[in-house]
């Protein structure tokens, strides 16, 4: 994860803000997920409201989904959205650089 997806996602890494690294990194996956499956969205041509009934959810829910600083989407629910357009996603696991 980049500095610049932390910031993105309007979160600091400072030592003033309570929230832990890992929910940092949690927000920055689910911030990176967001932003694929509306690109995604975009690029197929499917509108939120057809993404909604794919889902078999509202177009409320497909919002906050999109909304990648919304804490309550669980990976779960990003990879609900993925398979209803066709899609999967892959999390790696990578050696941090010293």
């Amino acid at each position: 994860m980049s500095k610049t997806t932390y910031q993105s996602a309007g979160y600091s890494k400072s030592k003033t803000n309570r929230e832990s690294p890992s929910s940092f990194e949690e927000l920055a996956i689910k911030q990176e997920l967001a932003d694929q499956l509306y690109s995604t969205l975009l690029r197929r041509d499917v509108s939120k409201s057809t993404l909604a009934d794919r889902m078999n959810t509202s177009r409320a829910a497909v919002d906050r989904l999109l909304d990648g600083t919304n804490t309550s989407v669980t990976l779960a629910t990003l990879g609900k959205a993925a398979r209803a357009l066709g899609c999967t996603f892959r999390i790696k696991v990578v050696p941090v650089r010293a």
